[in-house]
């Protein structure tokens, strides 16, 4: 499968549904992520009431972004950290490659970082003389593999347990390691020796940012491995690599947030880990990097403000959308082709890049509205979707074939009386063609549908004519 194509999406779909493997691993997902998320959130009475104030949160700082990042920017000095502003991706990865060249750096760890998937950092940093070396033990699966993540948090959760194994047997016999795990305790311990000295060898450590406080200048990250902790201590030189709407006004703002992330994202009271950073290392501390950047990077985002696209700058990277998307569920995460993926990058991504590349993406959703239902920043992705779809119609970016259609619909929707003998006709039919079996295996005009599952075969009578028989029942006798 060729990666970050999201022009690609309905080939890569139909390559995931015939992957034994994927569909193995995507059927863990749906029995994890979704009842730990309600357990979660049903031991917190006021988690609803924290979404509401969470979303008019980001929704103050979007209309006030200027301030907050200028506000974080002086106090981020003031605690003697550099602050590096990117217009683009290819001025964030220069920015990085000068500082690490600034430190001599040859090799360097690294936390997990949508950002810096984003960018392509890895590759870059290669391509010039510098070894990257994942941390997050998702993150470590597939750089061994050469792939991008397929969850935002789950990095590989389209992995199985023996291609996990069948992996660090390949990858880790230079390190002496020359027996196959196949415990989940074992293959960890593998990774953890395998990775400890990384660490300390590493000459800078680059992170992301789930926040950025204005008010202090900090950054803070949430983990549950502890990688991020020592990726960012450890080296002499530590980068933030980060966007520029994760700034909130005050840890009290953050902590907020904080309260509904975890929930949304692994069912968790609170992650493992919550590290704050403020500046560099200074006299009298024990640890730190004597040097402390944040890169911040806008790449599309600031384009965003003020049109109906704003509310996806909410956005936590939780990945509750993709957790109970049954789209993402069937194709997983690879089949976009890009970096984000699921109900979130269906919105993102088409903003990041533009629709013409993306414009599968807004159409791969079924409309079910599971994705707003759990979105702890409330953001109404439906919306943004059928926004985007929209864009692809009026652009001329979606298949002829696709407008022709929209157009005899609308057509015809616009003509009541000719849409309901349409729809009569279509019932009628469908059940000859079925002939009591109650569902098709083929349908033209509908072979996305039958090639993964069959059509049902209508019961009963048309839409209107029931909800004519109701109305009729509804009415007061004379």
């Amino acid at each position: 499968m060729e990666f970050m194509q999201a022009r690609k999406f309905k080939d890569n779909a139909r390559e995931a549904m015939a992957d034994r493997n994927l569909q193995s691993a995507l059927a863990q997902l749906k029995g994890g992520f979704i009842p730990r998320r309600q357990e979660a959130a049903d031991r917190l009475p006021e988690f609803d009431a924290l979404r509401d104030r969470a979303r008019e949160l980001k929704d103050h700082v979007l209309a006030n972004l200027d301030v907050y990042l200028e506000t974080f920017e002086e106090n981020c000095r003031a605690a003697g950290g550099q602050v590096h502003w990117c217009a683009t991706a290819e001025d964030a990865r220069a920015a990085i490659l000068g500082i690490c060249r600034e430190a001599g750096a040859r090799t360097v760890t690294k936390g997990k970082s949508m950002v810096a998937e984003e960018i392509h950092l890895n590759g870059f940093l290669e391509r010039h003389g510098i070894t990257p070396v994942e941390t997050d033990l998702g993150e470590y699966i597939i750089q061994l593999a050469e792939e991008p993540p397929s969850h935002i948090i789950g990095p590989a959760v389209h992995k199985t347990k023996d291609q996990v194994s069948d992996l660090f047997l390949a990858h880790h016999r230079q390190y002496g390691k020359t027996v196959r795990q196949t415990e989940p305790g074992a293959i960890i311990n593998e990774a953890r020796e395998v990775l400890r000295q990384k660490y300390f060898d590493a000459d800078v450590g680059i992170t992301g940012a789930n926040f950025l406080v204005a008010e202090t200048g900090s950054t803070i990250i949430v983990t549950n491995e502890g990688n991020g902790d020592l990726t960012q201590t450890l080296p002499r030189t530590h980068i933030v690599v980060t966007s520029i709407e994760k700034v909130v006004p005050t840890l009290e703002d953050a902590s907020t947030i904080l309260r509904v992330l975890a929930r949304s994202a692994t069912g968790q009271d609170f992650s493992a880990y919550t590290t704050l950073s403020t500046g560099g290392r200074r006299d009298g501390d024990l640890d730190g990097p004597e040097n402390f950047h944040v890169v911040l990077l806008d790449n599309g985002r600031s384009a965003m403000l003020g049109t109906e696209f704003q509310d996806m700058l909410r956005c936590i990277r939780c990945g509750a959308c993709m957790n109970h998307c049954p789209v993402y569920h069937s194709v997983g995460g690879h089949s976009y082709g890009a970096v984000y993926v699921g109900p979130m990058g269906a919105v993102l991504t088409p903003s990041l890049e533009g629709i013409d590349d993306a414009r599968h993406l807004p159409s791969a959703s079924t409309f079910c509205g599971r994705c707003e239902s759990v979105c702890p920043m409330r953001i109404p992705l439906p919306k943004m979707m059928r926004h985007w779809r929209e864009r692809a119609y009026d652009s001329g970016a979606s298949a002829a074939m696709e407008r022709w259609g929209v157009d005899i619909w609308a057509w015809t929707a616009r003509r009541p009386w000719l849409y309901e003998a349409g729809a009569r006709l279509a019932v009628r039919l469908l059940k000859r063609l079925g002939r009591g079996r109650g569902r098709l295996r083929r349908l033209p005009l509908a072979g996305g549908w039958t090639r993964g599952r069959d059509f049902p075969v209508p019961e009963g009578r048309t839409f209107q004519e029931q909800w004519r028989a109701r109305r009729r029942a509804a009415r007061p006798a004379p």
